[in-house]
């Protein structure tokens, strides 16, 4: 594997074709198929609906729930994993340990948030498990990539606290995910222009890419085509859109606990998967994560015609009628976009092999609630879609509330990282789950 300087000398071109170029195999010299293993984690907030989630029954055939049917295409590279619990205690209310404890499966450290209830809490005590993956893969030069990990965001507000952050580089080291896709753009392709006036990097980079295309194989060729194609999309879509108006979350001046999400929340939740995708495949990263919202998030959805606040749905019993269904169209939404990113993974080649990048692409879509207006932190929502972990697919299991460590451990061991125990160790007794 060639090293920066040495990719940018051998084929004379400039640093800003690295993000274009930097991954296809014929060009840095990988051996081929190189199995490169990746990770995506989404996270959507405020519980589900279990009746409308869960399958009835466990077993090798999957019925799916009117929450789950944006995910029909893909039922047979679906796992559907129940009776996970997060069974992390200490400081904080549920909604701070589920969600800062999400992903690191240790106690938060005391400190001075206070939330809903139980007693005040600080920042979670250790590295979450996407970050202890990375560390692992970066540790490696033939897994190391240029980021490591890269974290997306979806309306996430700009105020950090326990309820908005899940990804940990450590104690009391918080990781913010970028929402903004301008932001995310110019942090993947490096220089840009200023924001009133964009101008497109491809037109500083097509010299370099039209004389080295020749060096090509065919499908790096073609895998270099769909990548500018979505780039100059992407472009296009950045600067013909209204950012102080349309890509800004702005915060209510008299409640701060309540972000107001604008209305284009779904064209920027497609435009950070398109994103995602595109920085998986030109390997600048194997892990990544999606964070929706925050936990006790109030995000206003207008557009599935729905004005409450989601954490105040999620807090209505289920006879109300009327909020039942509406939490039932949030929830199918969030299925709708876990949808989207599989099927974008799965109609892009993998870069260094055959087939699909779904094939080599673990997905985790997951929640800091079993359910809203429980609170519970049992049956916490996990399904997986992809491959490359080795887990059989295309069945739905029950564990009888087995902590969320061993679902970490299992996902850490697939990507070649066998760990022992992870964040609290007492929790994880019976090693990582059996998910082959």
């Amino acid at each position: 594997m060639l090293n920066r300087r040495q990719f940018l000398r051998r084929f004379g071109v400039s640093a800003a074709t690295l993000p274009f170029l930097a991954g296809l195999p014929s060009l840095t010299g990988a051996p081929l198929p190189q199995k490169r293993q990746r990770l995506v984690i989404m996270f959507s907030p405020n519980g589900t609906l279990p009746k409308e989630f869960w399958p009835d029954a466990a077993g090798d055939e999957i019925a799916l729930k009117p929450i789950m049917q944006p995910l029909e295409p893909f039922k047979n590279r679906t796992l559907v994993l129940q009776g996970i619990a997060n069974k992390v205690r200490g400081d904080g209310d549920n909604h701070m340990r589920g969600m800062s404890c999400l992903l690191t499966c240790n106690e938060l450290l005391p400190g001075n948030i206070r939330g809903g209830g139980g007693t005040p809490a600080g920042w979670a005590s250790s590295i979450s498990i996407d970050q202890e993956i990375k560390n692992f893969l970066q540790s490696r030069p033939e897994t190391r990539t240029r980021f490591g990990s890269i974290e997306f965001g979806v309306a996430v507000p700009d105020r950090a606290g326990t309820w908005t952050r899940m990804s940990y580089a450590g104690a009391n080291q918080p990781v913010a995910p970028v929402d903004d896709p301008y932001q995310m753009f110019a942090k993947l392709y490096g220089r840009m222009k200023d924001r009133d006036s964009l101008v497109s990097i491809l037109d500083d980079v097509r010299d370099d890419l039209t004389r080295v295309s020749a060096k090509l194989s065919a499908r790096d060729k073609a895998l270099l085509d769909q990548h500018v194609t979505l780039v100059r999309n992407l472009e296009q879509e950045l600067s013909s859109t209204d950012t102080s108006n349309k890509l800004a979350h702005p915060m209510p001046e008299l409640d701060p606990s309540i972000e107001l999400v604008n209305d284009n929340t779904p064209q920027i939740s497609r435009m950070q998967i398109d994103l995602l995708v595109n920085a998986l495949a030109n390997d600048m990263t194997r892990v990544a994560t999606l964070q929706y919202m925050r936990s006790v998030g109030q995000a206003q959805m207008r557009w599935l015609g729905v004005e409450e606040g989601h954490h105040s749905l999620s807090h209505e019993p289920d006879t109300n009628a009327v909020s039942y269904e509406k939490l039932r169209k949030i929830n199918t939404w969030f299925a709708g976009e876990f949808a989207y990113l599989a099927k974008r993974l799965a109609d892009t080649p993998e870069p260094a092999g055959d087939g699909s990048m779904l094939d080599n692409t673990l997905l985790v879509w997951t929640n800091e609630l079993g359910k809203g207006n429980s609170h519970s932190l049992d049956n916490i929502p996990c399904v997986m879609i992809g491959g490359g972990a080795g887990f059989k697919m295309g069945r739905s299991l029950k564990f009888d509330q087995a902590p969320h460590n061993r679902l970490w451990m299992a996902v850490a061991k697939a990507m070649g990282h066998d760990i022992s125990s992870f964040g609290k160790a007492e929790l994880c007794e019976g090693g990582a789950l059996e998910l082959a």
